[in-house]
């Protein structure tokens, strides 16, 4: 008789739940009995339950089936009816067209039966989400959901007990989410829009020869200051010790593929963030391969300073200036992309075969001086020198020791080669370029990337002007408008970025719509967009099977974030060495200054450079049969107009 009692599962309960966790399940198969009538309202459901309980309850041996098909988890089911108000069966019921019939026998593959979205949508109706793909319903679903809860809403009893929990990890979760949706609400503090830090921004692009030491000097840098921790400097140091290259540990810093760290040469630009008491500042660690100058260029695009890394090592230095080293190139290449301060660290003075020497300083300072000059740097206005110790942090934050280095203290005193701060971070910190942004200028904001991330959001650099949140923007050379839906520095909205930040803006337009090298402009004074310019390039280079610059010579010209083929359609002059004046000459070569109109076959965003230098001044690279090479640098004159057919 105990037996005959047991309770088991009622097709015709008040609730049904239902158990994700579940493997399978199967209702017992029900009694045929003739289809109650459709309840009514004002009968109670304890009534109802009185007369119903008679006539369904099964036979032995059905629950004992049913109970062995169904896993209920750590409770126990309840003898309930089925509630005709219920979500979940309400929408069953309505997949099978009103027969209760198929409805059951529908309940019986849950399954399948989790495929349709109005079950989903229906089981969302109990409660919470319970996982995460719920939250990707189709709009049909979510809207009929909500009609259903608005409906419902009158005829459901405020029950004064929280209602029964689902098994413990399914009911962690979904209370989590609770909370998750909750947060959602309101926005954290970290998401809220904010002014941006009023303490100067700088981009500072670490830029020289191979092997020269600027992923350590970064590393050392970013460790220095704080912003990498003592654990993490471990764990470097036991990989670099793993690939017996004990003293690469700082450069994996920055260097952070397996590519770069097993080679020990930096490959793609890396970037980081620190900052000082007065400013802020964005590491750039170009790479100094040969091979990499593309990647090189797009890195010191975005700089405002440089820092040129020398080698003080014997041997080292040499190899880095003498013709073929990057340590020219990268001079060269940094003045002409914008870089307007430059500080040259003699690094590695710390080697056996340099012991901090005086003279060793010297001779690198004396040969670089007269070849900066020529590269348009004002030597004893925009460039310094300082002897340092990447790899032991010497003169980095904190002076050499005297006992070291007893010549530094009273050459720093003597404002000698420029010098008036004893350390780096000093010299950064006294640094003035704000002379060279104008914020109350139009936007100009070249792309250097984009992505699609809940809407179009772009890369750049602010060259001049300002940019925030709900202005209306001009993209050129397209000429497509668009609007700026928020500004964020270092994936922190803010109301505002001014000249010199490195920025990202969600605008409202399709990422097919802009390509690296356009440009973000004010819509109300967009800049020129041309396929010819008249121009003066300065040769400094040519290839030895390319000895001659003539008409109808092609090469690469990067100019801000572009990069394209472009032609010598006319040779208009070539500059006399002897008398400065200039003279026709159907040729140029190694050395010469020269006007000539450059054609490009797609319209670029260019401006003369007296008005905005940030988009007239460029440079040319002939790939050659071997390596490319920098041939010459320029600036524009004049762009031409488009001609209207």
């Amino acid at each position: 008789m105990a037996d005959q009692k047991k309770p088991g599962l009622n097709p015709n309960a008040s609730s049904f739940t239902f158990n994700p966790v579940a493997s399978s399940w199967a209702p017992p198969a029900p009694v045929q009995q003739p289809q109650p009538p459709p309840p009514v309202p004002e009968v109670p459901a304890a009534t109802q339950i009185e007369q119903t309980i008679p006539a369904i309850i099964p036979k032995t041996e059905d629950i004992t089936k049913a109970v062995a098909s169904v896993d209920i988890g750590d409770g126990e089911e309840e003898d309930d009816e089925i509630d005709e108000n219920d979500p979940l069966w309400k929408a069953t019921l309505e997949m099978a067209n009103g027969n209760r019939e198929e409805a059951l026998r529908l309940l019986e593959d849950p399954d399948s039966l989790m495929k349709h979205p109005q079950i989903i949508a229906a089981l969302a109706l109990d409660g919470p989400k319970q996982e995460d793909s719920w939250e990707d319903l189709e709009a049909e679903a979510e809207q009929k959901v909500e009609v259903e809860v608005e409906e419902e809403a009158p005829s459901v009893p405020v029950e004064p007990d929280p209602p029964t929990p689902s098994p413990a990890p399914f009911g962690e979760a979904g209370e989590l989410e609770v909370k998750e949706d909750e947060m959602d609400g309101e926005a954290p503090p970290s998401t809220a829009v904010i002014e941006a830090d009023p303490r100067e921004h700088l981009n500072i692009v670490f830029i020289g020869h191979v092997d020269a030491g600027k992923s350590t000097l970064s590393g050392q840098i970013l460790y220095t200051t704080g912003f990498v921790d003592k654990r993490t400097i471990e764990k470097y140091e036991r990989e670099a010790k793993e690939r017996n290259r004990e003293s690469w540990f700082l450069a994996f810093i920055m260097d952070t593929n397996e590519e770069e760290r097993q080679k020990g040469k930096t490959v793609e630009v890396g970037r980081a963030h620190f900052e000082t008491v007065n400013k802020r500042y964005t590491i750039l660690d170009a790479p100094g391969h040969k091979s990499y100058v593309p990647n090189m260029i797009a890195g010191a695009a975005q700089a405002d300073v440089g820092i040129l890394v020398i080698s003080a090592r014997r041997g080292e230095f040499e190899t880095g200036f003498e013709k073929g080293g990057q340590t020219r190139e990268h001079a060269l290449l940094a003045k002409t992309l914008g870089v307007v301060k430059l500080i040259v660290v003699i690094n590695k003075m710390d080697d056996p075969t340099v012991e901090w020497q005086k003279e060793r300083y010297d001779e690198c300072v004396t040969k670089l001086k007269p070849f900066l000059r020529t590269c348009g740097y004002a030597v004893k206005r925009d460039v310094c020198f300082i002897p340092i110790s990447g790899l032991q942090g010497a003169n980095i934050k904190d002076e050499v020791l005297s006992s070291d280095c007893d010549w530094w203290g009273p050459l720093v005193a003597a404002g000698e080669h420029n010098n008036h701060q004893t350390t780096l971070l000093g010299t950064l910190d006294a640094l003035e370029i704000s002379e060279h942004r104008k914020a109350d200028a139009p936007l100009v904001m070249p792309v250097l990337d984009r992505y699609y991330e809940r809407g179009t959001v772009v890369m750049g650099k602010v060259e001049q002007g300002t940019v925030r949140g709900g202005m209306d923007i001009m993209i050129m050379p397209t000429k497509h408008r668009a609007k700026v839906d928020s500004v964020y520095i270092n994936d922190q909205p803010v109301k505002v970025a001014k000249p010199g930040e490195n920025v990202k803006v969600r605008v409202n337009i399709g990422a097919e719509e802009l390509h690296k090298g356009f440009v973000l402009c004010s819509a109300a004074s967009p800049c020129k967009a041309a396929t010819s310019f008249v121009c003066q390039i300065a040769l400094v280079e040519t290839l030895p099977e390319r000895p001659i610059y003539t008409a109808g010579y092609p090469c690469m010209l990067h100019i801000h974030t572009a990069e394209t083929e472009c032609t010598c359609v006319k040779l208009i002059s070539v500059v006399d060495k002897k008398t400065g004046k200039k003279k026709k000459q159907p040729h140029a070569i190694k050395g010469s200054v020269l006007e000539c109109r450059l054609a490009v076959s797609q319209s670029i965003c260019v401006e003369a450079y007296e008005t905005t230098p940030q988009l007239g001044r460029f440079t040319l690279r002939d790939s050659g049969k071997e390596q490319g090479i920098t041939i010459g640098i320029g600036k524009i004159l004049k762009v031409d107009e488009h001609k209207k057919k």
